[in-house]
Formats: C-alpha cells, structure tokens, sequence
C-alpha cells in the first residue's frame, strides 16, 4: 500500500477526451484537478493494474476493513444500490487513475473523511479488449 501523491494518476486517451466533454456545471473541482494533472495514455498501453472508466475495483475500508466491489461509470449509468458509481461522486474521482495497492481518499457529501485501499480490479475493460466503451 502506497499513498498517491498528486500527479501520479493515469487516464486514458478516451476516458480523458469524454471527461474533458462533460459540462463545466457537472464537473467537480477534484476531478477538474485530476484532469488537469494526470497522465494521459493510449488504451492499448494501459497497464492492466489501473482503474479506468467502467472498471470493477475491490476496495478494502483502510478502517474498518470492509470489503466492497464497485464499477466506476459515467453519470448517466450510476446505479449506486447495484455498486455503478458515478466518476463524479466523491469516491468515484476519488479511484479513477489509481493503481491496485494505491490508497483512494475522499470526503462524503457530509464531510467524512473516507479511505480504501484498492485491493484488486476484477475487471478493466482495456484489459478485455474493450476500447470503446
């Protein structure tokens, strides 16, 4: 487990080009500092360890040790009871771009302070073949 240091999140090519498209209005100061700062590859040559939009990721609560599956996705496909959560939820800027090992951090709407170690990506869809999604 490492803690990311601002600058040390990868996006790729497509997954940046759409974020970079939603409405100014939409889109959260944080993720507009991740866009801003992040690296940007091809989707062929990501690696397979990093979450990208519409990954299924493994998170372990550094706290309380609690495990959950969830699917980072576009607004528009959040399903929040079904574990979709929207790229622009505190916790969904707050993954996008790690790496498995890498320690996510994000405030809830309420102002808590939340934590979770990416324990595993079940699913990335580059890794799949899927550069289009």
């Amino acid at each position: 487990m490492h803690t990311v240091v601002h600058g040390e999140r990868t996006l790729t090519d497509l997954d940046f080009a759409r974020l970079t498209k939603l409405s100014s209005r939409q889109v959260p100061p944080t993720l507009a500092d991740l866009l801003a700062s992040a690296e940007v590859t091809k989707s062929r040559a990501i690696d397979t360890d990093v979450v990208t939009m519409y990954s299924r990721v493994e998170m372990v609560d550094v706290r309380t040790r609690r495990r959950q599956v969830l699917t980072i996705c576009y607004p528009q496909d959040a399903a929040p009871a079904a574990g979709c959560i929207s790229v622009l939820s505190p916790a969904g800027v707050g993954i996008l771009g790690l790496r498995t090992g890498d320690i996510a951090r994000w405030l809830t709407p309420a102002g808590e302070q939340c934590a979770a170690e990416i324990a595993a990506i079940q699913y990335q869809p580059e890794a799949a073949g899927d550069y289009s999604r």
